[in-house]
This record gives structure tokens, C-alpha cells and sequence, in this order.
């Protein structure tokens, strides 16, 4: 006597459609963690451009923060693009 299962065989077009289900999901999550590093590394650029103000120039900066000078450089240049992306849309969405 052979003892069935309650869980049927699924067909193959029901696995590979769990397959893709789960794929996908990684996906998303993969997606999601991208949007909150971005988020954070703009975050992170807005404060090292506030502590070179602060400091008052790069290289004062990058040894109050112990942070190497092209570092401080590249998340300047993002807070500027960022600010100017904002200001991007601020006028665009101001124009009538």
C-alpha cells in the first residue's frame, strides 16, 4: 500500500510560475534596498557639504570627518546635483 500525499504535484507550469513569482520578489527587494541606499548616500552628501561649509574648506574637512579629500569631493558634487535637480523641478513645476 503506497501512502499519498495531501500536497498534489505541481504541473510545470505552475513551478516555473512559483519560480518566477520568487524571482521577481527578489527583484522588488532588491529594488527597494537600491532606493534607500540612494536615498541615504544623498542624505550623506547633504551633510558632508554642510561640514565642508562648516569647516571651511575640503581639506579641513576631510580631516575633521577623517574622510579622504576626492570623498568629500564626490558627495559635494552629489548635493550640488541633488539641489540642482531640485531646483529643476521646483521651476518646472512652478512655469504654468
Amino acid at each position: 500500500m503506497t501512502v499519498q500525499s495531501s500536497d498534489r504535484t505541481l504541473s510545470r507550469k505552475q513551478k516555473l510560475q512559483e519560480k518566477q513569482r520568487r524571482q521577481l520578489s527578489v527583484v522588488d527587494t532588491v529594488d527597494k534596498a537600491e532606493g534607500k541606499v540612494r536615498k541615504a548616500e544623498a542624505e550623506l552628501a547633504v551633510a558632508v557639504a554642510e561640514a565642508v561649509q562648516v569647516f571651511g574648506d575640503e581639506q579641513s574637512a576631510s580631516e575633521g570627518l577623517d574622510m579622504p579629500v576626492e570623498a568629500i569631493r564626490r558627495f559635494v558634487a552629489m548635493a550640488q546635483d541633488e539641489a540642482a535637480g531640485a531646483d529643476d523641478v521646483t521651476e518646472a513645476v512652478a512655469k504654468p
